[in-house]
């Protein structure tokens, strides 16, 4: 743990190289969150919509 705790910390102080494909891999994880969270949201509204009946709400 030690080691990649080191190895990784010289990144900290890094300008470009790892960083900017840091920050690319990071916003690739945006984008694929930010569409999970739509289709959860529209699956969310659409179970709502048919237990309403169910649940009296």
């Amino acid at each position: 743990m030690e080691a990649s705790l080191l190895a990784g910390a010289t990144g900290i102080f890094e300008r470009g190289g790892k960083a900017a494909m840091a920050a690319e891999v990071a916003e690739e994880t945006v984008r694929d969150l930010h569409a999970k969270i739509g289709e959860l949201a529209v699956a969310n509204d659409f179970l709502s919509r048919k237990l309403k009946p169910w649940i009296g709400k």
